[in-house]
């Protein structure tokens, strides 16, 4: 019965790394694809006008 236990733990661990693994790999896109939407003012040549 105790190998049952361990074996068992082993496979929730292994299947909870996955699952924080796969949640860090998405949350890095997410932030890499929302830098790449904003883009930067377009240079117009001109100075910027400041109060």
């Amino acid at each position: 019965m105790t190998k049952n236990i361990k074996g068992k733990a082993a496979i929730a661990g292994a299947i909870g790394s996955a699952a924080i693994a796969a949640a860090l790999l998405y949350a890095s896109k997410r932030k890499e694809k929302k830098k790449a939407a904003q883009p930067g003012p377009v240079p117009s040549g001109e100075k910027p006008e400041t109060d």
